[in-house]
C-alpha cells in the first residue's frame, strides 16, 4: 500500500490511488484529488455530487453504479463527466473517499 502526503496529512491509498481508509476523508483529501484530477476550481456542483455519492454509499455500503448516477445525484451523466473528466468512478468516487466502484476500469 502506498501513502500520499498532502497538506501535512498522510493518506494510505490502494494501487489505483483510492483512499484506503474512508475515515481519513476530509478537505485535504478533496484538495489532493482536485489537483490530481486537474480540476481548476471546485464548484458547488462538484461538492454536491460528492456529498450525494457519500450519502448513497453510507446507506447502501457501496458506491452507485454509473447507470444509476443520474437518479442518485440529480445530475445528467454528461454533466457528471464535465465535472469529472476522468469519469464518475475515477474522479468523483475517488474525491468522495469511496472505494473504486465495481466494474470501474
Amino acid at each position: 500500500m502506498t501513502t500520499v502526503e498532502h497538506m501535512g496529512k498522510n493518506f494510505p491509498v490502494d494501487e489505483d490511488g483510492f483512499l484506503a481508509d474512508p475515515a481519513l476523508w476530509g478537505p485535504e483529501w478533496v484538495e489532493h484529488v482536485r489537483l490530481e484530477e486537474d480540476i481548476d476550481e471546485l464548484t458547488d456542483d462538484h461538492l454536491e455530487l460528492v456529498e450525494r455519492l457519500r450519502e448513497y454509499s453510507a446507506e447502501h455500503g457501496v458506491p452507485p453504479r454509473v447507470k444509476i448516477l443520474p437518479e442518485v445525484t440529480g445530475f445528467k451523466l454528461k454533466f457528471i463527466y464535465e465535472l469529472f473528466p476522468s469519469g464518475p468512478g475515477k474522479g468523483a468516487c475517488k474525491m468522495a473517499g469511496l472505494p473504486k466502484p465495481e466494474g470501474c476500469v
